[in-house]
């Protein structure tokens, strides 16, 4: 599969590729009052009213000051309903490589400080681990990520 490497909260993380729509340097954020960390706000993308996400919050990571790295990935992520457009925050966009999903290891139970439920596998590229994040039941679980995903079902 063509995945999408990126650096998140330190750590190296991968997408799939084709959920991938776009890149974007940080643009204006509006803020949503009352909406939870997860999902503070929208982003403009083309005319389109877009929920952005940060995963460092669904990942129990802590948030970190936006560089001149940090980028906007507008992805369109499946949902139980069909597919919802968002974009999420990462600190640096790497690559877009092919991984063996074959190759996967399973999450261990132990030494990995992401929530195992939000995670579809660990691989490695370069030497170096890499975290693939289950886009489908991050944006679907939870209070946390409940304002988001309804977003996301209402605006798509």
């Amino acid at each position: 599969m063509n995945v999408v490497t990126l650096r998140l909260g330190g750590e190296m993380m991968a997408l799939p590729a084709e959920c991938l729509r776009e890149i974007l340097e940080p643009v204006p954020v509006t803020r949503v009052p009352q909406a939870g960390p997860f999902a503070p706000g929208l982003i403009n993308v083309r005319g389109a009213v877009v929920p952005l996400a940060d995963l460092r919050v669904a990942l129990g990571m802590q948030p970190e000051a936006a560089t001149e790295d940090t980028r906007m990935l507008v992805l369109d992520v499946p949902l139980a309903s069909g597919t919802g457009t968002v974009a999420i925050l990462a600190d640096k966009v790497l690559d877009v490589t092919e991984m063996d999903m074959s190759k996967l290891d399973a999450i261990p139970g132990v030494g990995v400080r992401w929530p195992p439920e939000f995670l579809l596998g660990i691989g490695k590229w370069h030497g170096e681990f890499v975290a693939l994040p289950d886009l489908e039941k991050i944006f679907m679980s939870g209070a946390a990520q409940g304002a988001a995903a309804t977003a996301l079902e209402e605006g798509n």
